[in-house]
């Protein structure tokens, strides 16, 4: 970080000013490569590629900041046109739908594979439940071949423990989501709290045991069991519908949702959890704080910092670095007619 001193009516103002690093490698060797269109091009001696300094990832025209604002105001219901109008007041552009969604899917999958790698700790109450899914704006009836949404949750910890997506509400759909649950949590539980559906009474004594788990069935979940948190768990799901809007392809549904559940359990605080994540209160420490940590973990500058530092011996072969290619404006063509008549060293004889 570098700062600049300058003076104001005898005053000393110091202004911090970040230095210029290569979007590719991440190093500071780099020189100016002209201007075009009012715009600063840099040339990296280090890599040899040329590059804008727009805080933005390789080969990504919007900045960081903006693409991880764009993602998070996604997952807390915000509308395209929403996010859209946010960037274009921000930093002047209009990001189409399909950008904004190309950046939802990368960085989803990224915190996705991320999450894998930890196991909550989670209680021995569990509840689930479903709910018709919105998808362009209408209301999909069970009678007409609509998408049913299926959520299980720890009671403990509120960690979203599985979700499913199908068509119908059969007993497959209830085992598919037990068995998601299991693979999550890598327990069984002693409780399962369901409503008078008959798919969970067969679903839920297929995959855990009838003797191992007990299933407790309760309409509209009048039971004094956490009742509060049923009620919480509802306004959950209403609020997880609001990011399918647009929705039309039930493998993008699934992978939106997954996203959602990335967000709920490791970026949303709650109040009952004392402004805790589900997360941290599972046990889990995850490397990410928000949606930005997701993204700029991509940056090289990132990359970078958490490779092992290595030390060359004497059997190292250090290779040269590459010759930095610098972009020249090509030449204009001679235009016909306009020859040079001048022959330096010919001399040209007449009658010969």
């Amino acid at each position: 970080m570098k700062y600049a001193e300058f003076q104001v009516e005898g005053y000393t103002m110091r202004m911090k000013c970040e230095a210029v690093t290569c979007k590719f490698c991440g190093s500071p060797n780099i020189v100016k490569n002209g201007t075009r269109n009012g715009v600063q091009y840099w040339l990296c001696k280090n890599c040899g590629r040329g590059f804008v300094d727009n805080k933005g990832l390789p080969k990504m025209r919007y900045s960081i900041d903006d693409v991880a604002s764009a993602v998070y105001q996604y997952y807390t219901g915000s509308s395209l046109n929403e996010i859209r109008g946010y960037i274009d007041q921000h930093s002047g552009f209009r990001p189409s739908d399909s950008t904004i969604y190309s950046w939802i899917t990368r960085f989803t999958k990224i915190a996705m594979d991320k999450a894998k790698e930890y196991t909550p700790k989670v209680g021995d109450v569990w509840v689930s439940d479903e709910t018709v899914l919105h998808i362009s704006g209408k209301k999909i009836d069970r009678l007409k071949k609509g998408m049913w949404f299926w959520d299980i949750i720890d009671a403990k910890t509120r960690f979203l423990l599985a979700s499913h997506i199908s068509q119908s509400r059969t007993i497959n759909d209830a085992i598919t989501l037990m068995e998601k649950a299991w693979e999550r949590a890598d327990k069984v539980p002693k409780v399962v709290v369901t409503d008078k559906l008959q798919a969970y009474l067969d679903g839920v004594s297929t995959v855990f045991g009838r003797t191992t788990t007990k299933h407790i069935r309760s309409r509209g979940f009048t039971v004094e069991l956490n009742t509060n948190l049923i009620e919480r768990f509802h306004g959950t799901l209403k609020d997880r519908t609001e990011v399918m809007r647009g929705m039309k392809q039930v493998k993008t549904a699934r992978l939106i949702l997954d996203g959602w559940l990335i967000y709920y359990n490791f970026f949303r605080p709650h109040e009952s959890l004392k402004d805790k994540t589900p997360a941290e209160v599972a046990g889990i420490k995850f490397p990410f704080k928000n949606w930005l940590d997701v993204v700029k973990s991509q940056s090289p500058a990132e990359q970078k910092a958490k490779e092992p530092i290595h030390i060359p011996n004497s059997h190292d072969i250090l290779l040269p670095s590459p010759k930095p290619y610098r972009k020249r404006p090509a030449r204009k063509p001679e235009k016909f007619g306009k020859t040079n008549t001048k022959a330096e060293g010919i001399k040209i004889v007449k009658g010969v």
